[in-house]
């Protein structure tokens, strides 16, 4: 029998990319939660097993570690209500130094352009008009989203328990999509991507933690306004690689300007959070998840904006293990060894265009010294 042409094997995984892209896009409401609850799951794994090792009944042994997961999300609620409760109770400050800040701009803009202060104070009523009319109509879209995120939470704890109730079934379902001869691979590629996103979730968690410590706790001793709440916000946010950062900062400049009328606190808020991200991206998160997951940052930046174009703010917290697990996967898959290259940071140690041995699929070395495996 002949082979295929190696034209018609690229079209097909192009072709099977879209697919894929497509019908992440059309059913991420049904997907998205069922990838979440799967990567709960293995969080979830080492206290199911340790209640079965002591017996504890299967049905119980899921609950409890579900039930856990409700205490943890209910204190976040119960943080971001009290902090909510005291924006609201200072909101006549608030207003009072946006109006402040709001004068030192307009002055500002005066001085460098020709648009007088009047202009600008007409601009901006017109734009916020603009602003509620087209609030107005996506409050008829917001019963729509506030009922699909509970729709998403009520199913998300539904299959938690029952992947971890038919688990078994999922993975003889796995083995039996390969021939046998592959199963030794196979087996080596779940354990492999359990410990890589067991690895990456928990250094996740152990980040927020520090990052809200240390931020919040050095905002604090600034005297910043809202410290903690700005320390939460950020780190949370900070989960989202590349651009979470980004978004993080402009979250506590804006919250510090609405809490202080000076300048100064904003200087002191983002100089904090350079620190903290410094020690966070060279000394700590690399030594916690960094020599597990080895991603690109092309791949990850692209990961973040597809996933959240696909499917929103879930989309962009599971971009980074999702990817995780697919480079796992191709690795030790002969016909997609190329994609797991791709998805690397490994680069070769010279260019591919003047060495014909960087082209080739099995190990080369590479600029960090070590070898890529067959």
């Amino acid at each position: 029998m002949n082979q295929i042409p190696l034209t018609v094997k690229r079209s097909i995984e192009l072709l099977g990319l879209c697919l894929c892209i497509g019908i992440f896009a059309i059913a991420s409401d049904i997907i998205m939660p069922l990838i979440m609850a799967f990567f709960i799951c293995i969080l979830l794994l080492p206290i199911y097993r340790f209640l079965r090792r002591y017996k504890v009944p299967e049905a119980l042994a899921i609950i409890l570690p579900i039930l856990l997961v409700f205490i943890f999300l209910a204190g976040i609620i119960w943080f971001f209500s009290a902090q909510i409760v005291v924006l609201v109770n200072d909101f006549p400050q608030i207003k009072s130094n946006l109006a402040k800040h709001l004068q030192s701009l307009q002055e500002w803009v005066s001085r460098f352009t020709d648009v007088s202060i009047a202009k600008q104070k007409q601009f901006i009523t017109e734009k916020s008009d603009d602003m509620l009319n087209m609030a107005g109509k996506a409050a008829s879209g917001a019963a729509v989203t506030l009922s699909g995120i509970f729709v998403f939470l009520g199913l998300i704890p539904i299959y938690i328990y029952l992947i971890l109730f038919y688990k078994d079934i999922l993975l003889r379902f796995v083995f039996m999509w390969f021939k046998i001869d592959h199963h030794p691979k196979v087996k080596e590629a779940v354990y492999e991507s359990e410990a890589i996103i067991k690895s990456y979730l928990v250094g996740l968690l152990i980040q927020v933690t520090y990052m809200t410590i240390f931020l919040g706790g050095a905002l604090m001793l600034f005297g910043i306004k809202h410290a903690l709440l700005i320390g939460v916000i950020f780190a949370i946010l900070n989960l989202i690689p590349y651009v979470g950062a980004l978004i993080g900062n402009i979250m506590g400049v804006l919250i510090t300007l609405t809490s202080s009328p000076q300048l100064s606190p904003v200087i002191t808020v983002l100089v904090v959070i350079a620190v903290v991200q410094f020690f966070d991206n060279n000394i700590l998160m690399p030594r916690i998840v960094g020599s597990k997951v080895k991603i690109n940052a092309l791949v990850s930046i692209l990961g973040v904006v597809v996933g959240g174009t696909i499917a929103g703010i879930s989309g962009m917290f599971l971009s980074m293990p999702i990817i995780a697990v697919l480079k796992v996967i191709f690795d030790r898959s002969d016909v997609f060894k190329h994609w797991g290259v791709l998805f690397g940071d490994e680069r070769p140690a010279r260019s591919p265009m003047t060495f014909a041995i960087y082209r080739r699929k099995g190990g080369v070395k590479t600029k960090s010294g070590t070898i890529d495996e067959k």
